[in-house]
């Protein structure tokens, strides 16, 4: 029987249940079967002399003396950059994953009643699908090396290493699309694991990620960019992230590559060229400004999440497969 609105936590968090750690860039070489030569990539600096590219005002626009006036001025940068060497033609991309169980447990809640109430409908969900589909989509990603995000572009070739305990297995990345999520045999046994995990059947796993691009010798290769909200006195226009010199990506990059599952918001049959977006609870995508699950539409997390909260059932299981996605990326969901 659903319970009343008013039953809703006011204070609601959940820890995440994929922890990611950041991603450490090296340089190797593909003809080596071990890639036991791997070496740290370090960041370098460059001063670089550009040409103005902004769109200009009407004015400067359609005075040829002012136009030339505007690009003539130097636009003078220092910058941030990382590539192989020239003896290295591979990327080579390490990180780890906990998974961690226990999703059915806020982790702050100040309603006894709705907590009760939400660990019905999680453990119903559990027994329901085990976490199957879910833990599928998150190996597909590793497999498919999503985590690559501008590194995965114009590879030759791409392999991506797992490990797990005593348990290791090699993916081809290319044979993994990024616009679906295909049944492929060879992704089940880790998506097996990730399911036990998240599902309580282990208290957790923890996953080793080895990626190797096949770039080109001397390539440039893409860590994350630091977002600087007070420069001070540097000129850099652009800082790149290391780790104690080592190039590196942001656990939050990596992580928001892994949960890039949702294929169930309303427009992703009709809206050609998105495909799958990251798990949001508007379902955001910042680069396109746009958030594709519309609370006006009620298909928002808020909305189902109530629903599936207080005992009442939701139209679809691809509606429960996406709020138990939001709740295992972990977050605060509390009222104001």
């Amino acid at each position: 029987m659903a319970k009343k609105a008013a039953d809703i936590a006011s204070v609601l968090a959940f820890e995440k249940k994929l922890v990611v750690s950041d991603g450490y860039m090296y340089g190797t070489c593909w003809d080596d079967e071990h890639k036991s030569k791997a070496e740290p990539l370090k960041l370098v600096e460059k001063s670089v002399r550009g040409t103005i590219s902004n769109r200009l005002k009407p004015a400067v626009q359609n005075d040829p003396a002012k136009l030339n006036a505007e690009v003539e001025k130097p636009n003078l940068q220092q910058v941030d950059a990382c590539a192989l060497g020239m003896e290295e033609d591979t990327l080579k991309l390490s990180f780890t994953i906990k998974v961690l169980s226990g999703v059915e447990k806020p982790s702050a809640c100040n309603n006894a009643a709705f907590a009760q109430s939400y660990a019905e409908a999680a453990k119903g969900y559990v027994e329901k699908t085990g976490f199957r589909e879910l833990a599928y989509r998150y190996a597909y990603n590793i497999a498919n090396a999503r985590f690559l995000w501008r590194n995965r572009l114009g590879a030759e070739k791409i392999d991506v290493c797992v490990k797990v305990g005593d348990w290791e297995q090699k993916f081809d990345a290319y044979t993994y699309s990024l616009r679906d999520f295909a049944e492929h045999e060879e992704i089940k046994a880790l998506a097996g694991k990730i399911a036990a995990a998240l599902s309580g059947e282990e208290a957790y796993q923890f996953i080793e990620v080895e990626a190797y691009a096949k770039l080109g010798m001397g390539q440039e290769v893409y860590p994350s960019e630091e977002l600087v909200f007070d420069k001070g006195n540097s000129r850099k226009s652009k800082i790149l992230y290391h780790v104690d010199g080592v190039a590196a990506m942001h656990s939050q990059k990596l992580g928001n590559a892994l949960r890039t599952i949702d294929t169930w918001y309303p427009e992703f049959a009709s809206e050609e060229g998105t495909g799958p977006i990251a798990i949001e609870p508007y379902g955001a995508v910042t680069n396109l400004g746009k958030a594709f699950r519309n609370p006006k539409d009620k298909v928002d997390f808020y909305t189902l999440f109530d629903k599936f909260a207080l005992g009442e059932p939701l139209a679809s299981v691809e509606e429960e497969h996406y709020v138990m996605a939001v709740l295992v990326r972990g977050g605060v969901f509390g009222k104001g």
